[in-house]
């Protein structure tokens, strides 16, 4: 059975440039639900944590300095299929790549700041969903 939640991070780039409202505007008109969201700058520690599953690759060091660098919106959206449904609607990771009216075609700027973050699998969405938010702080 496929999983009704995903996690979302809106990218410090996307931030700066004011895509926010659009983006959740986006995501909210496709059908998902927020079921959690909230506005933080993480920290060097919290990046890497995050993105722990990364660690020893090339690309790494860079990865926790970009998400480090500037304010995220996190999110928990919910909608039947979450993770795949959230996947297309971002497109692909690098928005060279993505197809034209993807999230990350319209507001990336380059495969790291691609706009916003997805979760990869319905496993990944609750470990996600989990290190950015308490019971406490989800809609039920």
């Amino acid at each position: 059975m496929k999983g009704n939640i995903t996690l979302t991070m809106i990218k410090p780039t996307a931030m700066e440039k004011g895509y926010a409202g659009k983006i959740i505007t986006r995501v909210l008109e496709a059908g998902f639900k927020l079921k959690a969201m909230k506005m933080l700058q993480l920290t060097k520690s919290q990046a890497m944590e995050f993105y722990g599953i990364h660690a020893g690759k090339p690309f790494y060091d860079d990865l926790v300095k970009y998400m480090s660098s500037g304010p995220i919106i996190a999110a928990i959206l919910e909608k039947e299929n979450a993770v795949e449904e959230y996947r297309k609607l971002i497109g692909s990771t690098n928005p060279e790549k993505a197809e034209k009216g993807t999230i990350r075609y319209d507001y990336g700027t380059n495969i790291q700041a691609n706009a916003v973050h997805g979760s990869e699998s319905d496993e990944n969405a609750i470990i996600e969903s989990n290190f950015f938010f308490s019971h406490l702080e989800r809609l039920k």
